[in-house]
């Protein structure tokens, strides 16, 4: 937890959320949402949202197999505050058959950078990756076991030369990819 922060005051809000869903066809459904709001009220254009209103409101939801390629992409804004954001929805369906993984973050910028998309869904778009390791047991491990998780040599925790991989995966502790 945080130290007590000093005398202040709440201006704005961004709750994000990720959930992952198994799907009785063998696919898996992970949902990105976020929600921006103030605590006063705020003015963009003609539209005047009151405190706790969200002006940003945004869903996406990848359809991955068990490779973690797109099969399919949905996009809803149920708050925008500009009538042309929901403009790059169409464009997002370029992501299908792309894979997470290594590069995501490249391939988001290659599809929906700049203006071709919109910051708040690339932000989703992003973090969608990691909730979707989390959520799809063994995406990330080989088979075989021949090859570490890939999420190993990532972090300070899975650190190849640390306690953690050497306690449980010591088969790869202090392993060295292979040229």
């Amino acid at each position: 937890m945080l130290s007590k922060p000093q005398p202040c005051s709440l201006l704005h809000t961004r709750e994000i959320t990720f959930q992952g869903f198994a799907r009785e066809d063998g696919l898996w459904d992970i949902e990105g949402h976020l929600r921006d709001y103030k605590t006063t009220p705020f003015v963009t254009g003609t539209t005047t949202y009151q405190p706790g209103e969200a002006f940003h409101d945004k869903w996406v939801r990848l359809t991955l197999n068990s490779e973690l390629i797109i099969q399919g992409i949905e996009v809803a804004m149920d708050g925008h505050p500009h009538p042309e954001c929901p403009h790059v929805i169409p464009p997002m369906n370029a992501l299908i058959g792309e894979q997470l993984g290594k590069g995501w973050r490249k391939t988001i910028q290659t599809h929906l950078g700049g203006i071709a998309g919109c910051t708040h869904l690339r932000e989703l778009l992003n973090n969608l990756a990691t909730a979707a390791f989390q959520a799809i047991p063994g995406a990330l491990m080989d088979i075989d076991g021949n090859q570490p998780p890939l999420y190993l040599g990532t972090c300070k925790t899975w650190d190849f030369n640390g306690p953690t991989v050497m306690r449980i995966y010591p088969k790869f502790y202090k392993w060295k990819k292979n040229p």
